[in-house]
């Protein structure tokens, strides 16, 4: 997309892919390669690269190298999107809206972009979720752009000015790329680099790193600032609290939405999320009963805490998407009488930290290379089976959440893990989770 992007737009591109698969499909698409070993840098404006290419961590690429030793910028799809924003004419510049954050992400970008569209507005959902950013639409007037940014897109911006920055919350992840927590904050936090005092920084303060991003942000009277929590009143915000969001972005706070109402949206980590969106868009001049009137209609994501089906009072839940343990443990927070589904390859720190929430599983069922690692640690605790397999493992599940005479079961696919052991991504993994409930209910 990237390649087709320049090219429409006059641009001379040199392409490479150190994967030979790769290069055949991109010959096929009718991109000409280009071995940038050996290339001509001399009149090279810049190396784009995809965001998953090491720029540091665990040590450069050597094209990423080479770039530098000749004074050439390093730069993402991202990056060329802003550029091209800003050499717009004022009045044809869009809104932009980038959202950042361990987790939540994907939902908080979806539903902003939801509510948005409700609302009549001209929007482009993209980025980190669903279509790359140079393959969207061009900006009509009034158009907003709201953007996924992971850290490694981040990494990647020089010029990026979001009208609207949200940080979500931060817990350690990625840091073989980013080499340690301080590597992985400071990509988080160039979104808001070029924000002036037009524009608005939204921060989730639930956790310590994110709470000392406020007091930074608000230290350097760069934009306006707003908090938003899933777990305390503020006095100027937004947040969850009791089963309810409330505005406290004027004189008083106030009730605007029941959470019971947000059916897609479970979990105390999707208040936070509804508490952000909420707050981008009454920036972006939205009415708060459109607003929430807008997030009770909002179907969820799929992967991500995914309904997929009720049968004989068993709910079937994907939440494949929760590839690390803080994303798993707000899944586990959801939810009572839980048949858990985890393991794949494991990440840094593995299931410990999910001690707390071992009283709300009823038995889990271990797949992929963690499996014997994650029995080990629910051994005594937690009643578990290594499973191996994601087929094996909700035949087991089924077995006993039909067997348990518990009110409301649930069986949960919320990994901790990174798929690739036995899929091609988190994506493959919800989809087969899904494919084979279907299976099941519809054979029952």
């Amino acid at each position: 997309m990237t390649c087709k992007a320049l090219r429409e737009g006059g641009a001379q591109v040199l392409a490479w892919d150190d994967n030979p698969d790769t290069r055949i499909n991109a010959q096929s698409d009718g991109v000409a390669l280009t071995d940038l070993d050996r290339a001509d840098w001399s009149e090279v404006r810049a190396l784009i690269v995809s965001p998953g290419v090491p720029l540091t961590h665990p040590e450069p690429h050597r094209l990423v190298r080479l770039a530098r030793e000749k004074n050439v910028p390093v730069i993402g799809d991202i990056e060329l999107f802003a550029q091209a924003m800003a050499a717009l004419p004022a009045e044809r510049r869009p809104s932009i809206v980038g959202i950042t954050g361990t987790n939540g992400k994907s939902t908080t970008t979806a539903l902003i972009g939801h509510i948005l569209k409700k609302a009549g507005r001209d929007v482009r959902v993209g980025g980190n979720i669903g279509e790359a950013i140079l393959g969207l639409s061009p900006p009509r007037a009034k158009t907003v752009f709201v953007i996924e940014l992971s850290s490694y897109q981040l990494d990647l911006v020089q010029t990026l000015r979001c009208d609207i920055a949200i940080w979500l919350n931060l817990t350690p992840d990625h840091l073989d790329r980013h080499g340690d927590m301080a590597g992985y904050k400071a990509a988080k936090f160039r979104i808001f680099s070029n924000q002036t005092s037009e524009d608005a920084a939204i921060v989730g303060v639930d956790d310590d790193h994110s709470a000392g991003v406020m007091t930074r942000l608000k230290a350097s009277q760069r934009q306006s600032v707003v908090a938003v929590s899933s777990g305390r009143s503020l006095g100027h915000g937004v947040y969850a609290l009791g089963g309810k969001v409330f505005d406290a972005l004027g004189r008083s706070p106030r009730a605007i939405l029941d959470l019971k109402e947000a059916v897609s949206l479970p979990g105390a980590h999707n208040a936070q999320n509804i508490a952000a969106a909420y707050a981008a868009c009454i920036r972006l001049g939205l009415l708060p009963e459109g607003i929430a009137d807008a997030i009770r209609s909002f179907p969820g994501l799929a992967h991500r805490l995914e309904l997929v089906g009720t049968h004989k009072g068993v709910r079937y839940v994907n939440d494949s998407k929760a590839t690390n343990a803080e994303a798993t443990a707000k899944a586990l927070a959801s939810y009572n009488h839980i048949y858990w589904i985890a393991g794949g390859r494991k990440k840094e720190g593995g299931i410990g930290a999910l001690a707390p929430f071992f009283p709300r599983i009823e038995k889990a069922y271990l797949i992929g290379e963690a499996a014997d690692e994650f029995a080990a640690t629910l051994s005594g605790t937690v009643p578990n089976e290594v499973a191996g397999t994601l087929e094996t493992a909700l035949d087991l599940a089924a077995r006993d959440a039909a067997a348990g005479a518990r009110d409301t079961p649930v069986i949960l696919l919320s990994p901790a893990c990174a798929s690739f052991d036995q899929f091609r991504d988190f994506e493959h993994r919800g989809d087969m989770f899904r494919t084979l409930v279907r299976a099941r209910i519809g054979n029952a």
